[in-house]
């Protein structure tokens, strides 16, 4: 996605030193009101994890992690994680966290292959977060109660960095709308669906979109999700398929939709199964996570990943997220930026 500059004449919300605190109150408070509405505990997380374990994020299959070799282990290669989407729930097992409690991370990841833009870098910081479940929870209705008490825990942060920089006003609507990808790629069949993205969030604010990584009706995928973490294949009681979905807002200074999170009920074995055998990757049974998962000495789950620079730019009306994040850049939008007042890290 090209560069967006602001269309109305762009001014930071705080001067430097100003928003380097607001940073640290932005992360300090959202992380701990996290904590409390999923009743999880925070453990420290790897940079890094050996290859060949499946343990390490494969997103969309397509993105190469940045690995290295070492020689103190007789030269095994590790590679620096995308995301923990398995690690975590292998930590679930490790440490037999019981359902309704569970786990956060401060993620530290490097994506070489992004695209960057506004809201791209191939720095990614966020709060991954893994919690213990039962059967009985893998529904609907638990997960958009999981997702409700997340965007209450944002819209909690938000209120009280107002409340400190009084410069800054909320944005967020009071609710988050609930909406299947099946239902708006029928409403909006003439879009991409990005496109149809910025539709649905420009109408309702907040939205969280069920359904991303398995066919829809049309014969394509509303986005990509790797096959072993979140369940996009499961039928659910409203006859669509998927138990995850993004949580996505709507963005006033860049005048678009916002990704925030990333999350899902994870797999179960049948799950993994038949979203292996779709994927044509059914080899992957034979790695360290599948098998842990099959042989049921990791727990049924549910979790996800908050971009933590992403807040921090959603709450503090930054332009770029090269303003809350220090990371490299293409000199032409370095120059660009500072062109719109735009000040990259």
């Amino acid at each position: 996605m090209p560069l967006i500059i602001p269309q109305k004449s762009y001014t930071p919300t705080l001067a430097f030193e100003d928003m380097e605190q607001a940073i640290k109150q932005v992360k300090d408070k959202f992380q701990e009101k996290l904590s409390q509405a999923l009743n999880l505990k925070r453990v420290t997380a790897p940079l890094f994890v050996l290859s060949g374990t499946g343990i390490n994020d494969n997103l969309n299959g397509i993105e190469r992690p940045v690995s290295f070799e070492i020689p103190a282990v007789g030269g095994k290669k590790a590679e620096i994680v995308h995301s923990l989407a398995k690690w975590k729930r292998m930590k679930l097992g490790a440490y037999g966290i019981q359902p309704g409690k569970g786990l956060y991370t401060d993620m530290n990841a490097i994506r070489a292959d992004e695209d960057l833009d506004n809201l791209h870098s191939i720095y990614v910081d966020q709060w991954d977060w893994e919690q213990t479940i039962t059967v009985s929870d893998r529904n609907l209705d638990f997960l958009k109660s999981t997702v409700r008490k997340i965007y209450q825990a944002i819209k909690d942060a938000e209120s009280e960095i107002c409340k400190l920089y009084p410069q800054i006003k909320p944005v967020l609507s009071n609710e988050i709308t609930f909406i299947h990808t099946e239902d708006l790629q029928k409403e909006f069949p003439q879009y991409t669906p990005k496109e149809r993205e910025n539709q649905i969030v420009k109408k309702y604010g907040a939205v969280f979109l069920i359904g991303i990584g398995g066919e829809l009706a049309d014969g394509k995928i509303h986005d990509g999700r790797s096959p072993d973490y979140d369940d996009w294949s499961t039928t659910t009681n409203d006859g669509y398929k998927g138990l995850n979905g993004d949580i996505v807002v709507w963005n006033p200074i860049l005048n678009r939709e916002f990704e925030l999170s990333s999350m899902g009920i994870r797999v179960d074995k049948k799950a993994l199964q038949t979203q292996l055998k779709i994927r044509n990757c059914e080899d992957r049974l034979e790695l360290l996570f599948h098998q842990s998962l099959m042989n049921d000495r990791i727990p049924l789950s549910i979790g996800g990943g908050i971009g933590q620079s992403r807040l921090c730019m959603l709450l503090l009306h930054c332009a770029h997220i090269g303003e809350v994040q220090s990371s490299i850049w293409p000199e032409d939008m370095i120059q660009k930026c500072e062109k719109n007042n735009i000040l990259l890290k």
